[in-house]
């Protein structure tokens, strides 16, 4: 009997310490409060990269409730664009100032170590503030353009589905500086560890699915080109500059949700 004890005490520790990895991301990509007993240690983060895309899921909730509510109240216009600034607001613009940040450093750089050092400077360029409004202008747009009883589905899928994207570069690039945000979660992840990120994905399309929220083939259009923007991406960054930043995995983040709204849009429109 001893031996299951012991193998039940270290199952529960185990469990504990997801739940903690899984507040660690929690803390790290919103303002949304956790608990005390979590504690911090920045070795926790990297291991914590396998529940970005259950953080996502959690601000896709909160803004699809959002939306919901706003719909009582004013046109599905209106509506679209408060659930966004919920969203913004809940992750304190964390990855829209990545997008800025790539924006500005892709634009007005011609050498690697020249596109870093813009990139990490905080005042946002005319390419960064050009870049921020038309990819915002374009998300808000296509949300309004879907009928309104997919909407919430889309953003579901979308805000976990554009995480994993980001958390793919983690997997599979190299960190392309010695310095920055998103160092600390840039220990390259294993192939379990992604897939525990997937999974998170997987299940929300398979309740999609079967719900019958999500138009199966409008889910289809916007996984590839999300996937299909994301791969882009990724070898954009290897040729510029070497690898990824926290900058890059903001901007797959942004886009790759732009893009799986706009691959619904196309399927449904027609």
């Amino acid at each position: 009997m001893e031996p299951d004890l012991f193998e039940e005490e270290d199952m529960g520790k185990r469990m504990m310490h997801e739940v903690r990895l899984f507040f660690i991301a929690l803390q790290f990509f919103t303002r949304l409060p956790i608990p005390r007993w979590v504690g911090f240690d920045a070795r926790w983060l990297a291991q914590a990269a396998r529940y970005f895309p259950a953080v996502g899921l959690v601000i896709a909730l909160i803004t699809g409730v959002s939306y919901i509510l706003a719909t009582l109240l004013w046109p599905q216009p209106v509506a679209v664009l408060l659930s966004v600034v919920v969203g913004i607001w809940l992750t304190g613009a964390f990855h829209e100032d990545g997008f800025a940040d790539t924006c500005d450093g892709f634009g007005g750089g011609t050498t690697p170590e020249r596109v870093l050092d813009i990139m990490k400077d905080s005042r946002i360029g005319a390419y960064g503030a050009i870049g921020i409004m038309l990819m915002l202008a374009l998300k808000v747009t296509a949300l309004i353009a879907l009928p309104p009883a997919t909407v919430v589905a889309a953003l579901l899928i979308g805000h976990p589905l554009s995480r994993l994207c980001a958390v793919s570069l983690i997997w599979r690039m190299e960190y392309a500086k010695e310095n920055g945000k998103a160092k600390p979660i840039a220990d390259q992840m294993s192939g379990s560890e992604f897939g525990i990120a997937a999974i998170v994905v997987g299940v929300v399309m398979l309740i999609g699915m079967i719900s019958g929220w999500m138009p199966l083939d409008g889910m289809i259009f916007g996984i590839v080109l999300a996937v299909s923007v994301s791969f882009w991406l990724a070898r954009l960054f290897k040729r510029r500059i070497g690898g990824y930043t926290g900058d890059c995995l903001g901007t797959v983040q942004q886009l790759a949700e732009v893009a799986f709204y706009l691959g619904v849009l196309s399927a449904v429109s027609y």
